[in-house]
């Protein structure tokens, strides 16, 4: 029996799923080690060096003129303010809680759909809105182990929710260009851009030194290889080729994953209301979405 046409797209899926939930316990090793900036730079610019360097080997062709440049754009909305703002949440809040919080991705595809396509909201994604606005209150209400309202929870929820404008809006931008460049070069033409903003940044701006440790080399060498190389290239061939409704399923397992990472590596705090809070959000987007004439993406990381 021959493999099924969508073996690989779903297999890029599967890879997504699973590595980009691990991607926020190496973020949290990584920073014990390297200063955010740093991280994000020097993580994205060895990953993209890497990939061109494949790319040339594999000889695939590169985009040019305008693709090339929305191809590099896209990639810094994504990776630089997507992902660079979960790193410095994660210097204020366990990973756990990040990706509880990442959950509300979901909701800036609806606005930015709704903005750019002219459709109108339906009455029950307005319900579904108000649900979801339930778990993020609940979520961050004080006295539940996590400090104040307006201490880093706050701050860590109001920094993901604007990277999660950039990566969401970069997503949908990207998917509606139909490059005809594989997946692969344009993750490695995405990782080399944002390497080569990010990287200068870190070595401009005062920060405090690096500190050469074992674990965070080694989680900076996981988030080069399995966080970009592989859980990135996967995600642009799975976002190419997967309708969206079925692309954001990665939403709701990489905060099982990592959630779970936390626990055992960190004994991050993980109760009954984070559980709580993360299952009534998702409730929220599963009601927006099924009230959507058009499949939605979320967002994530890393």
């Amino acid at each position: 029996m021959g493999r099924h046409p969508l073996f690989f797209p779903y297999l890029a899926l599967t890879s997504v799923c699973f590595f980009w939930g691990t991607t926020y316990l190496g973020i949290r090793m990584a920073l014990e080690g390297f200063p955010p900036l740093l991280l994000v730079g020097i993580r994205f610019l060895v990953a993209g060096i890497l990939m061109i360097g494949i790319t040339f080997a594999m000889k695939s062709p590169f985009p040019k003129g305008q693709q090339l440049w929305l191809t590099s754009l896209y990639g810094l909305m994504m990776l630089g303010f997507g992902t660079g703002a979960l790193v410095f949440a994660e210097t204020w809040i366990p990973s756990s809680l990040a990706a509880v919080m990442v959950t509300t991705g979901p909701f800036w595809l609806i606005g930015i759909e709704r903005v750019t396509g002219g459709d109108r909201i339906q009455p029950r994604a307005l319900i579904g809105l108000l649900v979801g606005f339930c778990g993020v209150i609940l979520l961050l209400l004080p006295q539940n182990g996590w400090g104040s309202f307006d201490g880093p929870v706050l701050k860590g929820f109001l920094l993901l929710n604007f990277g999660g404008l950039f990566w969401n809006g970069a997503s949908i931008l990207q998917r509606r260009q139909r490059l005809e460049t594989h997946p692969f070069v344009s993750g490695a033409i995405q990782n080399l851009a944002c390497g080569l903003v990010f990287l200068p940044l870190g070595l401009l701006i005062p920060h405090a030194p690096i500190v050469w440790k074992l674990n965070s080399n080694l989680a900076m060498i996981y988030l080069v290889v399995f966080g970009s190389m592989v859980g990135f290239s996967s995600y642009v061939f799975a976002l190419e080729r997967l309708p969206l409704s079925i692309v954001s399923i990665y939403n709701y397992v990489n905060p099982a994953v990592a959630a779970a990472l936390g626990v055992l590596f960190y004994n991050e705090p993980f109760g009954w209301r984070e559980l709580l809070a993360m299952l009534v959000i998702l409730v929220g987007v599963a009601i927006v979405k099924s009230a959507s004439s058009r499949p939605l993406l979320g967002k994530a990381v890393s």
